[in-house]
């Protein structure tokens, strides 16, 4: 089986270099993509042997004869196939290359991919632990071992993998009876019914609850401004939050709701402005810095309710990280980037489920640090969030263009009937 070119354009002056797929290669279209990805790069192929896989579970084969005209090219072409998981067939361990210097890679290093990754050490494949895109990998040669790591956590003399020989990627594969998030079929759902998406987030909600695994939820302060703050209070309350990553605004302003009944000096109540409201997010902000904190605030009565104050309550870690519009900021919040970035990292690591509401920038930030196997949903009135966080690699994302005040609403009404019903959705 061949594509693009006939025998005699195949000649001995070509390059060749053997790759392997293998998985769920059709129903997840990586077979189709790869054949593109070669053409669309100056080289053709032959597919010198394929296996479909017959049952649902089947996986499926494909041995491809990459052909290039100049062993630059080649190499170019392989070396993007392999973040689509195709191996060459002639393996050899991967290249280390000291660090010389400390906060920056070696020129040649490889630039990692959200995807489960191995390295090949010793005739051995070794699984990249803390898997983030846009990072390096550091092995440590005694131990056998290899992890992702920041740029800036490079320190000079650490082994870094250099190029791509030896390096394989595990593509996230869609088997063909799946099931998950099945009201996608397009990455950003616009006009789709929003009952059957909301009945699948609270699902699989209730699933991580269930199993005893960990949901990240990312927060903008539109869920304060919106009059949802109390939704997200009672998920908090009812262990379907376990981690809450936010900025100064979402905390300043729920806590300004908690103290005065307002957000950005509006009654949430009946909507009418406060008399000096627009100072009422500065004093909420001057309470809680000379309380020491907000949990020395919760912990002296002062601040008894909100969404920060339920955090505490509940044993909710959350990381608040700071940014140069900052008011205050209140004490809590991280205004080094690097440290609030290594926070983040730091509570992700047992993260299976994030939900991203009504937040373009720690929307965005958040998907760089999570690996692809975490599933992700962004509700946001502005369908531009979820299509920016597909754009930088956070493909595993599903979309979901609403406001935020009724789809907590309805989420709430989803997860009550599941808890009544044993688990079971309100409508199937």
């Amino acid at each position: 089986m061949a594509r693009n070119g006939s025998p005699a354009s195949r000649n001995a002056s070509l390059h060749v270099e053997e790759v392997e797929l293998r998985g769920h290669i059709i129903d997840s279209l990586i077979l189709p993509k790869v054949m593109d990805l070669i053409l669309a790069h100056g080289g053709t192929f032959q597919i010198k042997r394929v296996t479909i896989g017959q049952a649902k579970y089947d996986p499926s084969y494909a041995l491809i004869a990459v052909e290039a005209p100049d062993r630059d090219t080649l190499e170019t072409i392989v070396a993007k196939l392999a973040d689509h998981g195709a191996v060459p067939t002639s393996v050899q361990d991967c290249t280390l290359v000291q660090a010389d210097l400390d906060g920056a890679f070696p020129e040649a290093f490889y630039s990692t991919t959200n995807q489960r990754t191995e390295v090949r050490l010793d005739g051995q494949w070794v699984p990249v632990a803390d898997q983030e895109m846009d990072c390096g990998i550091r092995v440590d040669t005694a131990a056998k071992t290899a992890r992702c790591v920041a740029m800036t956590d490079v320190r000079r003399g650490d082994a870094i993998v250099a190029g791509h020989s030896g390096v394989r990627v595990f593509p996230e594969q869609r088997p063909r009876d799946s099931q998950n998030f099945a009201f996608m079929e397009s990455s950003v759902s616009t006009e789709k019914p929003k009952g059957a998406a909301i009945r699948e987030i609270a699902q699989t909600l209730f699933e991580t609850r269930a199993a005893g695994r960990k949901t990240l939820l990312v927060g903008g302060p539109a869920i304060v401004h919106t009059g949802s703050g109390a939704s997200v209070q009672e998920l908090i309350r009812r262990g379907y939050i376990n981690v809450l990553f936010a900025g100064n605004a979402l905390a300043t302003h729920d806590i300004e709701q908690a103290l005065f009944g307002t957000s950005l000096g509006v009654y949430l109540d009946h909507g009418g402005l406060a008399e000096a409201g627009h100072e009422h997010h500065l004093r909420a902000i001057n309470r809680i810095r000379r309380a020491g904190g907000i949990r020395q605030a919760v912990e002296s009565g002062m601040l008894r309710s909100g969404i920060m104050c339920e955090c505490v309550r509940q044993g909710v870690d959350f990381v608040l990280a700071g940014s140069i519009r900052d008011d205050g900021p209140l004490p809590d919040v991280i205004t080094d980037t690097m440290v609030a970035q290594q926070r983040m990292r730091e509570k992700i690591r047992e993260i299976s489920f994030c939900l991203m509401i009504a937040t373009t920038l720690h929307s965005i930030a958040v998907g760089n640090l999570l690996p692809a196997w975490v599933k992700v949903v962004c509700v946001d009135i502005n369908p531009s969030t979820v299509i920016k966080l597909a754009d930088r690699g956070s493909f595993q994302t599903v979309g979901l263009v609403t406001d935020v005040e009724p789809f907590l609403r309805v989420l709430i009404e989803e997860l009550n009937a599941m808890e009544a019903s044993g688990g079971t959705a309100k409508h199937q």
